[in-house]
């Protein structure tokens, strides 16, 4: 038996992420943090939680699958208490991939993918994002380098909004979280709105919110405490592997129009 459920409008639960990172080393205001994780708190009603670490923080609404424990708090620490993390998303081969580690040495004590996910980056690096078979926005501070990493799933299902103001860099599953900001304001980016109004899409990495851009999908950026501008780097390519015990077939009967 199937139940089928229309969309009526209302909000639709999933995480969120946001964050703030003033590479100057300039204190991040908890009060902001907090603005920032209340306005997307649509998107996770089972828990909350901040992060701040100086000029760094991390904040995170949590639609709880996996492990419904609070082991699964987030923004969530490493063992060693080095890496932070803020995630939204699921890892379908996270059981493979936690299998791995702890051959490697890793031990776990939660049962969720977010885990595994700050895990893998201990283990691997930015490298670790090729590896994972799901979809994905993620966060991860590095406290020791005092670097952020940030990256989007191969097809873009999660979005992952920034915004780069000077020293200060934003970053949000909605931009709405990032205009609880005070140094971004909800202005229109006029060539991007032509853009729009030209193609009926948006094709570059801009929005219609000035300084306000997107991550693209299958991208990740690596920002530290110095005056150097990184730009977001594809690093995780797209293969499609077919069975050669799979014969496919074609349906003369059906009609594709373009």
């Amino acid at each position: 038996m199937y139940t089928v459920q229309f969309f009526t409008g209302e909000a639709l639960e999933m995480c969120g992420i946001a964050g703030i990172f003033d590479r100057a080393g300039a204190p991040v205001s908890s009060e902001t943090l907090v603005r920032m994780s209340s306005i997307i708190a649509h998107r996770g009603p089972d828990d909350e939680g901040h992060f701040v670490d100086g000029s760094v923080g991390l904040a995170n609404r949590r639609l709880a699958i996996l492990d419904l424990s609070s082991a699964g708090h987030q923004p969530m620490q490493s063992a060693s208490g080095n890496l932070v993390i803020t995630y939204n998303g699921e890892i379908y081969n996270y059981r493979e991939l936690r299998a791995d580690l702890k051959a490697l040495g890793h031990r776990f004590r939660s049962d969720t993918d977010t885990e595994v996910v700050l895990n893998a980056f201990e283990e691997w690096g930015p490298s670790c994002v090729e590896r994972f078979n799901g979809m994905f926005g993620l966060a991860i501070f590095d406290r020791q380098r005092r670097s952020l990493f940030l990256a989007r799933d191969r097809y873009g299902i999660k979005p992952v909004y920034y915004a780069q103001l000077g020293s200060l860099f934003l970053f949000g599953s909605e931009i709405k979280s990032m205009l609880e900001h005070e140094a971004l304001s909800a202005r229109v980016s006029l060539p991007h709105l032509l853009e729009y109004f030209t193609f009926q899409n948006l094709f570059t990495e801009g929005t219609l919110f000035k300084d306000v851009a997107v991550l693209p999908a299958g991208h990740y950026v690596t920002l530290g405490e110095d005056s150097t501008s990184k730009t977001p780097k594809r690093d995780f390519p797209i293969s499609f592997i077919v069975s050669s015990t799979i014969t496919l077939r074609t349906n003369r009967n059906l009609l594709f129009f373009i």
